[in-house]
């Protein structure tokens, strides 16, 4: 919040992403550093046990669609949980 305040048009935001077709230990390595590769995705967790993705962003610069796209071309296509984070 600390960046928000400093930059007012920083407009930081936490979705988490379910990944349903997780299957094997090595897929949370290949999300995230498709995650990595979205500018302005300032952090990932990946959680292979829960099959999801909790990223956190600049709501200002970049789409849910784009966080979506990502892990789609990396092979693990997402869609985001309502109500979570």
């Amino acid at each position: 919040m600390l960046l928000a305040m400093a930059f007012p048009w920083f407009a930081p935001r936490t979705v988490t992403l379910s990944l349903p077709t997780f299957d094997c230990l090595v897929r949370p390595i290949t999300v995230k550093k498709a995650l990595g590769t979205v500018e302005d995705v300032r952090r990932t967790e990946v959680y292979f046990g829960k099959r999801q993705a909790v990223v956190s962003f600049d709501d200002a610069q970049i789409s849910l669609d784009a966080l979506t796209r990502a892990t789609t071309d990396a092979g693990y296509p997402s869609t985001v949980v309502r109500g979570a984070r």
